[in-house]
């Protein structure tokens, strides 16, 4: 998940990448949003990719630096949304050492520490801290490892899409699985995807000087876990981490 990935895919963006936007059906998101924003403050959209939150962002905010490391995707976002005059466009890997940000009073990071590289994550979350005012709250959004686990132990109970799932692995690659599994990389479309523990979260952030608020699970439907969900299957639902917390 370097640049040169997010480069190819920026063309197809809205087919290959899942939109949380749209399938937050409870809007819990936009609703933390909304609870810190003010007219009066700035805001870090940190891998903003192609832009799909800065209709909720602009409206809400005194200014949007949008970031991402694909130049493409902020390209498509700039088309996009070039309505709103109150976004700067910055080019950055947040994982990356040395960046430049200013500083703002909120961050907003919407599944973009996804790498399997421990050390890309750990400059991520510093920089997310590093360039929050004291104070500043974050809204980050990453995948849930338990939320992972639950649909595999579902899929295998009720051979669920069986043959789609169906593997026969050599000896290198189920010990590679299982080591990956171990630190919580699943595998999303054939990319090694970091998923994280709820408690994990806690403790990273709680590294980096920040105060957990809140967190929350964003459900989504079945039909982003199972090509062939049965019909019966309802709650509990997959769901994503939403944690709101607050630089000391």
């Amino acid at each position: 998940m370097d640049r040169k990935y997010w480069e190819q895919i920026a063309p197809g963006y809205n087919e290959e990448i899942f939109d949380v936007l749209h399938n937050d059906k409870k809007a819990l998101i936009r609703s933390a949003i909304t609870k810190i924003a003010s007219r009066s403050k700035t805001v870090l959209d940190a891998g903003c990719a192609v832009g799909k939150w800065l209709p909720v962002l602009s409206p809400a905010f005194k200014k949007v630096i949008a970031a991402d490391i694909s130049a493409k995707n902020l390209a498509i976002a700039k088309k996009n949304y070039n309505q709103y005059g109150n976004v700067e466009y910055l080019r950055t890997d947040m994982s990356g050492r040395n960046i430049q940000l200013p500083k703002c009073d909120v961050a907003v990071c919407i599944n973009a520490i996804l790498t399997p590289s421990l050390k890309k994550r750990n400059t991520f979350f510093k920089n997310l801290s590093s360039c929050l005012k004291k104070g500043g709250y974050l809204i980050l959004v990453v995948p849930s490892f338990e939320s992972w686990l639950m649909t595999r132990i579902i899929q295998d109970r009720w051979k669920i899409d069986k043959k789609l799932f169906l593997e026969n692995l050599s000896g290198k690659e189920a010990i590679k699985r299982y080591k990956n599994i171990q630190l919580g990389y699943a595998e999303i479309d054939n990319v090694y995807t970091k998923h994280y523990l709820l408690e994990e979260l806690e403790l990273l952030l709680s590294a980096e000087g920040f105060l957990l608020q809140d967190n929350k699970k964003i459900e989504y439907s079945w039909a982003t876990e199972f090509i062939h969900p049965p019909n019966w299957l309802g709650k509990p639902y997959p769901w994503d981490w939403m944690i709101v917390a607050r630089k000391k």
